[in-house]
């Protein structure tokens, strides 16, 4: 049994790691971003900031931060 599970988090874990990230929600806050020079960690944050509860002004103030 901890073999079952631990492979298919092991499984899992590959998956996630290989999965493409839906980027194209940053241009609809910050036009014209090559999102190809963010690095991960940039992408993750700006993709929090646009799925979180803020206003859109200040989503798009803040993913227009972090691009610059």
């Amino acid at each position: 049994m901890k073999t079952l599970i631990a492979t298919t988090a092991l499984a899992l874990t590959a998956f996630a790691a290989t999965a493409a990230v839906d980027t194209s929600e940053i241009g609809t806050y910050a036009p014209g971003v090559d999102v190809s020079t963010l690095t991960d960690a940039e992408v993750n944050t700006i993709l929090s900031i646009i799925h979180s509860g803020d206003s859109e002004g200040e989503k798009r103030a803040l993913v227009q931060a972090l691009v610059k």
